[in-house]
């Protein structure tokens, strides 16, 4: 018999389960509120999703396939909420960077001077660098974090050296 008519047996090879946002080692799983109710957000969808995938019994292979990568992503995700400290940024120091600040910094060298640049630092499953959302664990946010207004750091963005300026720090 020819081996093109044979269905290849492939539930032998692990599924591949997106990793989340990466949290080094020993790091608190800092949140704001509203980054604790996105994850809540996603771990009830992943729960529908998987309600509807149970109660799926056409394929059973491509059924025990998707509900492997469906409880682990929950699990993931479970120890992500678990692990969350929850920092409300209304209760930050106001004049100093901190964890759910929105800072506005100017470029005063090395790169484009005068060019604004502003992002909100957040936890790390919120991150999403098109909206403005860095997380705390990357470079720039340990950069300005315990800056104040007025103060001129040096920043290290790829292969560029930039000083700015920090001239906004805004809690919301």
């Amino acid at each position: 018999m020819s081996r093109a008519f044979v269905k290849e047996d492939d539930a032998g090879e692990a599924p591949i389960i997106p990793p989340r946002a990466a949290l080094p080692a020993g790091v608190p799983n800092y949140v704001r509120p509203q980054g604790l109710e996105k994850l809540r957000t996603e771990l009830e969808e992943l729960e529908s999703e998987r309600t509807i995938v149970e109660a799926n019994r056409e394929n059973d292979a491509d059924r025990t396939r998707q509900l492997t990568i469906l409880n682990g992503k929950l699990s993931a995700l479970n120890g992500r909420i678990a692990s969350a400290r929850v920092i409300d940024p209304l209760e930050q120091i106001p004049d100093e960077v901190r964890f759910g600040a929105t800072v506005k910094l100017r470029t005063l060298s090395g790169g484009k001077p005068g060019t604004i640049r502003q992002f909100t630092i957040v936890g790390v499953d919120e991150a999403d660098v098109t909206q403005g959302l860095i997380g705390f664990v990357a470079p720039i946010a340990q950069a300005v974090t315990g800056a104040k207004v007025g103060q001129k750091l040096h920043l290290k963005l790829g292969r560029v050296e930039e000083e700015v300026e920090v001239v906004e720090i805004k809690y919301s």
